[in-house]
C-alpha cells in the first residue's frame, strides 16, 4: 500500500512543484496539498508570523486529516524558522495533534536532511530579504550547523519568487556556493526547484537542498516510504531513512 503525504502550502506560487515531484517519485506515493491562508504575501517577520499562526495551520491540518494522509509537512521555511527553534517545534506539534499523524516543517526538514548527508557546513542562497534570511541562519545555528556564507536576493513576495525563470534561479544558487560548504541550502517553498536539482548538483559538484525537495523528503520519512528515488538529487539517491518514533530534539 502506498504512502499518502499531506502538505500545508501557503498561498499560490510554486505549488505546481508538487505534481512534478509526484511524477518523479512514482506511483507508490501520493502527495496531497492544501493551500493555507495567506492574509499578506510578504517576506516580513510580522506577516510570516501570521502565515504560520496556529489557527491557520490547524484549519489546513483538519482538511488533510479528512483526506486520510499518513504524515503532514508545513511546507513553508520562513513561516516556520521565524518562530525560532522552540516555536517551530510547538508549531509542528500543533499540526500533528490537529491531524492525528506525524508532522514536521520545512525548516526541520532542512536540518534533518543536512544531518542525513553527514554534513556540518552549509552555504545559503536565500531569496528572502536579509533580515528574514538571518533568522534562518540563527535557526540552523541552534541545530549546530555552521553557515559558511549567506546570500540574500531581497525578494519581498512569494509571488515574485515563483516567477523566477529556471535559468535565473540556477545562476543565483550557483553563484552563491562557498568552497568550504559541504551542502548548499535554497530555502523558500515559493521557488520552483524540482527541475533544478540535477542541473545544480552537476554544476556545483555537491549536494543541493531546496525547500520543496526537503519537504517531500521529510514527508516520506514520516510516512515510512524509505526506498531510493532517482532524479531527485543526492538526498534521495540512497533511500530515505525512516523517522524515529520519538525524536527528543523535536
Amino acid at each position: 500500500m502506498g504512502a499518502s503525504i499531506g502538505f500545508l502550502y501557503p498561498g499560490y506560487s510554486a505549488e505546481d512543484d508538487y505534481p512534478a515531484f509526484q511524477e518523479l517519485l512514482g506511483g507508490d506515493v501520493t502527495l496531497r496539498l492544501v493551500h493555507t491562508l495567506m492574509r499578506e504575501d510578504a517576506h516580513r517577520v510580522d506577516a510570516l508570523l501570521d502565515v504560520g499562526g496556529a489557527d491557520v495551520l490547524e484549519a489546513g491540518a483538519h482538511t488533510l486529516r479528512e483526506q486520510g494522509v499518513d504524515a503532514i509537512v508545513w511546507a513553508c521555511t520562513s513561516g516556520s524558522f521565524v518562530f525560532g527553534w522552540e516555536g517551530a517545534k510547538k508549531q509542528a506539534d500543533g499540526v500533528g495533534a490537529a491531524a492525528g499523524v506525524p508532522a514536521s516543517s520545512t525548516s526541520f526538514a532542512f536540518v534533518d536532511a543536512v544531518n542525513h548527508l553527514g554534513a556540518g557546513r552549509v552555504a545559503i542562497a536565500a531569496t528572502y530579504p536579509d533580515d528574514v534570511a538571518q533568522r534562518f541562519v540563527a535557526f540552523l545555528g541552534e541545530a549546530g550547523l555552521e553557515v559558511t556564507s549567506m546570500a540574500s536576493r531581497g525578494i519581498v513576495t512569494a509571488a515574485e519568487v515563483g516567477e523566477l525563470a529556471p535559468a535565473e534561479a540556477l545562476e543565483f544558487v550557483a553563484m552563491n556556493d562557498h568552497p568550504d560548504a559541504e551542502v548548499v541550502l535554497v530555502p523558500d517553498t515559493a521557488l520552483h526547484s524540482a527541475a533544478l536539482l540535477e542541473p545544480l548538483e552537476e554544476r556545483l559538484g555537491k549536494p543541493v537542498l531546496t525547500a520543496n525537495q526537503v519537504s517531500v523528503w521529510q514527508g516520506l520519512r514520516l510516512a515510512g516510504a524509505t526506498g531510493p528515488r532517482p532524479g531527485l538529487g543526492t538526498l534521495f539517491s540512497a533511500g530515505v531513512p525512516a523517522a524515529l518514533a520519538t525524536e527528543p530534539d523535536r
